[in-house]
């Protein structure tokens, strides 16, 4: 376990060293959107009957926080290891591909989960929040972060270089984000995109987190919390097949 935790260590400082980078910055890219958004269209719009849209919006920015966080910092940590060469010593260490796992996918469920508390403290100096479970909003925010860390070591593995992740963040990550209901309610799209929404996992952790604030949600918070669990299960899985089979790794 100490190797576990050694691993564990070292990439919780990687991203902390850097802090206003890793975490101060993404709070203030998501307070520009609240600001942005509340100033140009909240007083024109009222989300579940009488909830205020600006408070409508900060769950969704929030689980937007965690889940591209985490993604980041599991990803960049390999692909960086990789290109360096440093990723030898890793792999030379006793460590056990569970191991491995856990110690890149805890930094990254650590990492999101500062970056979407700092962003619900400050942004309660602006809107008073309301929380009907906030145990339910915990759970989905641990779900969603160890769903997209795990993505970030697909990614991580996969990538021989920078422009490939960028491009898997890009074309991937950043438009299944944006379009899981961030910033709107799915009820309010037409039945056709309002399908290929529920065909889109992050959805599901969105809406997931939105009813721990409010009570309510597009979608049954149970089909949400079984949609989380088959999509850490699913990327979990073959996040440690490729670390057990030292998939592009010892290359």
């Amino acid at each position: 376990m100490n190797a576990l935790f050694t691993l564990l260590g070292k990439e919780v400082l990687r991203f902390w060293k850097v802090a206003l980078q890793t975490v101060a910055a993404p709070v203030i890219s998501s307070l520009l959107y609240l600001l942005i958004f509340s100033h140009a269209i909240a007083g024109h719009i009222q989300v579940y009957g009488s909830i205020p849209y600006t408070s409508f919006l900060i769950p969704g920015l929030a689980m937007m926080s965690v889940l591209q966080n985490a993604f980041a910092n599991s990803s960049s940590s390999l692909i960086q290891s990789k290109i360096t060469g440093n990723l030898v010593f890793v792999l030379l260490s006793p460590l056990q591909p569970w191991q491995l796992y856990l110690g890149y996918v805890g930094a990254s469920v650590l990492r999101g989960l500062m970056v979407g508390g700092a962003l619900l403290l400050v942004t309660g100096w602006f809107v008073p929040l309301q929380w009907h479970d906030p145990l339910w909003s915990l759970l989905f925010a641990v779900l969603g972060a160890s769903m997209l860390g795990s993505l970030g070591v697909i990614a991580g593995i996969w990538a021989e270089k920078f422009d490939q992740m960028a491009a898997f963040q890009n074309f991937i990550i950043v438009p299944a984000t944006f379009l899981s209901g961030v910033f709107y309610s799915v009820t309010t799209l037409p039945p056709f995109w309002v399908a290929v929404s529920r065909l889109n996992p992050f959805f599901y952790l969105v809406d997931g987190m939105r009813f721990g604030f409010f009570g309510i949600s597009d979608t049954s918070p149970w089909i949400c919390l079984a949609a989380a669990l088959l999509g850490n299960l699913v990327c979990g899985g073959a996040a440690w097949i490729w670390l057990k089979r030292g998939y592009k790794l010892r290359n």
